[in-house]
Order: structure tokens, then sequence, then C-alpha cells
């Protein structure tokens, strides 16, 4: 197979779909690699590395394009990108389609198949292509929340862990999955006064026994976060429905009972944000206020550490990439029910269920794509 990977493009993203070694990976495989020229600045990755790897460097993202069977990527294409796609083509990165209308349709359009790496399973039911990236985004969370909390960034003057005679301050994170967790841990460490929300008794209570005294749980009833958010510093939002838009668990009145100069961080941003006033920002422009609140939203927060992002995605996603190439993406999703779960749009139709009912386009069945 022809395997392509190009320079991203969305603002202020660093990451790329293959690293060299990857792409040697796919070579030693017998497939055949396209990387469009500077696609590895951003990571340290020269033109001559991937050359040395034995890809193929072209000078456009459109000869890269053109001439590919299979684009891997990691951030949702672009509309330039977009219009570039064509009939049968295999499309392997991160869509959010969910909160994303426009990218679907332009998707159905382009006759590509589209397979996301957010949602992709494994036998738990976990999200292993999106796991790296939420630990680096939880634990991002925090050193982007305090920065944010600095007086000259709009935030109240707060320092998370306080010092000798006066209290730390205080994190609220919306969440005990894998972001929230992360989250925690780096908050944790830094001393600041912890309370982790979840709905979970399960998760509560692994919560619970790992940080012992170094973090408080919280059910996530609406009076309780209603109360952890008045009264926090910083609240970190962290909350996934797998392939759906983010519940919204933060209302536009709710910032009123905040304290000025609070901040919020929204790790779902991505899915559509989980707070009401959130809005995608990016790394150029990552905060605005409202109501005195500091919100922070960058969709690709990862992006801002691109090679530890990189490499840690590409640990998780090549073994998939490898076996869609190997195999043609049809008998690699037949044989691995996981990795079938990542298909998003197949032959002009919506094929993840979630994505299908929350947009209301056409759609088709895993099923039937497969048959």
């Amino acid at each position: 197979m022809i395997v392509g990977t190009v320079r991203e493009i969305k603002t202020h993203e660093y990451r790329v779909g293959l690293t060299p070694e990857s792409a040697r990976e796919l070579v030693a495989h017998g497939h055949e690699v396209l990387v469009e020229s500077g696609a590895g600045v951003g990571i340290g990755s020269s033109d001559q590395d991937y050359a040395a790897a034995g890809a193929k460097l072209l000078p456009t993202a459109k000869a890269v394009f053109d001439a590919a069977e299979m684009i891997v990527k990691v951030k949702e294409p672009q509309p330039v990108e977009r219009a570039m796609l064509h009939p049968g083509q295999i499309l392997f990165t991160y869509l959010h389609l969910a909160p994303d209308p426009e990218q679907a349709k332009d998707l159905i359009a382009s006759g590509a198949t589209c397979i996301a790496y957010e949602t992709v399973t494994d036998r738990t039911g976990a999200l292993p292509l999106l796991k790296p990236m939420s630990q680096v985004a939880g634990r991002m969370s925090i050193q982007a929340g305090a920065t944010a909390l600095e007086k000259a960034n709009g935030g109240r003057g707060v320092l998370l862990g306080g010092v000798p005679g006066v209290r730390p301050g205080k994190v609220a994170i919306l969440g005990g999955g894998v972001v929230g967790f992360n989250a925690a841990q780096m908050a944790a460490g830094l001393s600041a006064d912890v309370t982790i929300l979840d709905r979970s008794p399960e998760v509560l209570e692994r919560l619970a026994m790992h940080f012992e005294a170094r973090a408080k749980t919280r059910f996530a009833n609406a009076a309780n976060v209603a109360e952890c958010v008045a009264e926090a510093d910083l609240v970190i939002g962290a909350v996934l429905v797998a392939g759906a838009a983010a519940p919204k668990l933060v209302s536009a009145a709710m910032l009123k009972t905040m304290q000025r100069g609070a901040v919020l961080v929204d790790v779902a941003i991505d899915q559509g944000g989980c707070f009401e006033t959130s809005r995608p920002t990016t790394h150029a422009e990552p905060t605005y206020i409202v109501d005195d609140v500091v919100h922070y939203c960058v969709a690709n927060m990862p992006g801002a550490v691109a090679r530890t992002s990189t490499y840690a995605l590409n640990n998780v996603t090549l073994p998939h990439a490898l076996r869609i190439a190997d195999l043609g993406w049809k008998d690699a999703l037949r044989r691995d029910p996981h990795l079938a779960a990542g298909l998003n749009v197949w032959d002009g139709k919506i094929t993840y269920p979630a994505v299908a009912e929350e947009l209301a386009l056409p759609s088709a069945t895993l099923e039937t794509a497969l048959a």
C-alpha cells in the first residue's frame, strides 16, 4: 500500500502522523511511504531522517494526497485538506466529528473511508489511541491552568501549591478518567487542594485508594458540581462520551457564582466542550474571559509538546496502520472488531452510531460497510 503523511496545518500544531521510525516499519513491511517535505520539523525530524528510513519526500501535501492510498495524520483534516481527499482513499487520524458537522459533510462528500483514532477500542472497552493524548492533555491542563491563574494572564494571582502559611489553590476536576487522573496527579504533585468528581462509584473508589489524602473525591451530582465549581480557583473539564458531544456540566449561570479570576480548562473541547461558555481556542490565543472567568479551550493541547506527543501517539497507532496497510482496511477491520469501532465514514455515510445520531446525516451500519 502507498501510505502518506503530511505536515499538520492547524494553528500551532507541530505533531506529525508518522515518525521516521514508523515510516521505517511500514517500509520494512513492503509498503511505500510518502512524506511531505518538512512534515517532521515540529518534532525535530528532518527530511533526511525520513529519507534514511526509506520514505519518499514529496514537495507538497497535494502531491501526497494525490498519490497515497492511505493518509495518516494527527488532527482532523482542515477544509483545504478535505478537498484533496478522493473516493476510496483511507484517512486514519483523529476526527472528533460530533461537534463538527461541516467536517462530517465534507468527509461524506469526499467518498473517503475515514477511521478515527478516538473511537478505536480495546478488549476492556477503553480508547487506547486516545489514551496517550489524554494523558498528555491531562498533565498539561494543570500547567496551562497554573499559568492562566497568574494575574498578568487575567487570573486570580493564585499559586496552586501555595507557600507555608498561605493556603494552596483549589482544583476541581470534572471526570475521573484518563484526563482527570493525570490532571489530579499533576495537581496533587504541586500540593494543590484537589477534588475529583465522577459519577462512577468504582472510579471514585479507585481514585480514593490511589490518591489517599492527596486528593478528595466526590460524586458528580449537580449540587456537588455547583459547589466545587463555585469554590475552585481552577476547574478542569475532563469528561468524555466516546464519539459523542461532551455533556455541558458547567452552565453560563454557574460562572456568576465563581470567584473573579478563576480559570476553566476545557480538555473536552474537541468534543464540543463541557462548559456552556466554551469555544475552541488555539495556542496563539489560548484564553478568553467570560464573566471575569478565564477560559482555556485549546483544541490541540498536546501539539505544544509535539515530540513527546507524536512518539506517544505513534506507539499506539502504528500497529493499526500496519494492519490496515498489510491487509487492506476491510480485512483489517473484519479481523479486529476493536479497530472496526474506529470506522466513522464510509461510502458517503456516517457509520459511527453516536455521530450519526448527533448530526442526523446519512448513515450506514458497520456490518453493511464490512459486508
